[in-house]
């Protein structure tokens, strides 16, 4: 492949962010180096739940979201919860949660949270058509399973945004949402599918990247941190490690919950809180789930693979805490059996809980383009829950916004600098 001039790309951020754009960038030309502090295969992208969801286009950062979350708080099983710390960026990305969390911020959100979600999906497609990649693509929908007449409501509503959006939505009766599971005993009031909705492995997926781009010649340096960045003027020069300067033309920043302090390398003001999840695996069940589901009340997620079912849940903004609050795992287990009665489920060992940081920007929206501070730094961060679903299509735009090619879409809503 011929390289384009001014073509070398340095990626901080090993996630399926940072992969996804050197996948696309490597594809448009560039010669492509990623750094990522850890090995790669312990990211947060690689137990999570495995979830493409279109039908996500209401923002985190919505009315009623606070009162929920001061009553959440309160629980350590919980399935929202701020670890309390005297904190400047917390307190501040707190103010700034608060002050998006108003109808017109939803308002202006769906749109453009709907047309990443549906370039990624679709570029999803492409992928597992293409055979670069393997992962064991299924495009089965998603179920948000209620128990209560008040989640139904609300259910009800965001089925009805939804639709109007242009994503499908159906509700459900308990005994339709049997009828679409022979296997497993499902326990609910009802529930909204989402038939546009998908799911895949994201270890396999992560491994699959991994594989398919060193054996295109991506430079992959893993367990090495970055220290700071070779600056002239408003140009980066080089990312600096311990093991020595590599030189860049352009720099990526897609470094999931630890952005913000690779920002503050770079004199940048980044908002963002880790948001803590847990996954676990029960493994080689005769009656597994079909379709992909969120127990809404308990917040958790199910998700086949296989023989295999993974649970995921819980957004715990703990900064970059990466203990195990067996609490809230505690919280997820005792929630599965009110829906799923039959599935075999009782508390992991520690040893055996994934848990990975979703890196959480205030107001709900990713941060994607470029800074005003630098003219060759392109910001990729700040997903939330959504990372693995709107992967791809963040790598598409990282590789426009550095091509300076026309944008797949408008990103002006996911702009670095609308906080500073």
């Amino acid at each position: 492949m011929t390289h384009k001039a001014s073509n070398r790309i340095g990626i901080v951020g090993g996630g399926i962010i940072g992969l996804s754009s050197a996948y696309y960038l490597h594809k448009a030309g560039y010669q492509v180096t990623l750094f990522d502090q850890n090995p790669i295969l312990d990211g947060c992208s690689f137990g999570n739940a495995g979830m493409i969801v279109p039908s996500h286009i209401i923002p985190l950062a919505q009315p009623g979201m606070i009162a929920k979350g001061m009553r959440w708080m309160l629980d350590s099983t919980s399935p929202f919860y701020v670890k309390p710390r005297l904190n400047l960026e917390l307190a501040r990305w707190g103010w700034l949660f608060f002050r998006n969390s108003t109808p017109e911020h939803v308002e202006r959100s769906i749109p453009v949270l709907r047309d990443i979600s549906l370039l990624s999906k679709a570029l999803y497609q492409d992928l597992a058509a293409n055979g670069d990649l393997d992962f064991e693509w299924q495009e089965r929908g998603l179920m948000m399973l209620y128990k209560t007449a008040s989640a139904e409501h609300e259910m009800a509503e965001e089925a009805d945004v939804a639709n109007r959006a242009g994503i499908e939505a159906r509700v459900l009766t308990g005994q339709q949402v049997q009828d679409l599971e022979p296997n497993a005993r499902v326990d609910v009031r009802g529930a909204v599918l989402y038939p546009g909705d998908a799911h895949l492995n994201p270890g396999e997926l992560i491994r699959s990247l991994v594989t398919y781009l060193r054996k295109e010649g991506v430079i992959i340096h893993e367990s090495q941190a970055v220290t700071g960045f070779g600056k002239t003027g408003s140009r980066i020069k080089s990312v600096q490690t311990a093991q020595g300067d590599y030189p860049v033309d352009q720099l990526v920043v897609a470094g999931g919950a630890w952005s913000p302090a690779l920002a503050r390398m770079l004199d940048l003001s980044l908002s963002m809180q880790g948001g803590k999840g847990y996954s676990f695996v029960l493994r080689n069940l005769t009656n597994n789930v079909r379709i992909p589901a969120i127990m809404l009340e308990a917040r958790a997620t199910a998700t086949p693979m296989g023989s295999d079912l993974r649970f995921a849940g819980t957004l715990e903004v703990a900064g970059t805490d990466m203990t195990v609050n067996m609490n809230r795992v505690r919280g997820i287990v005792q929630s599965i059996n009110q829906y799923y009665p039959d599935i075999p489920v009782t508390m992991p060992d520690v040893d055996v809980v994934w848990r990975g940081l979703r890196p959480c920007s205030p107001d709900g929206l990713p941060y994607i383009g470029r800074t005003k501070r630098y003219e060759n730094v392109v910001l990729a961060t700040g997903h939330g829950m959504m990372g693995l679903s709107l992967g791809p299509g963040t790598g598409k735009l990282v590789s426009e916004e550095i091509g300076g090619k026309a944008d797949s879409m408008d990103i002006a809503a996911f702009s670095p600098d609308r906080f500073s």
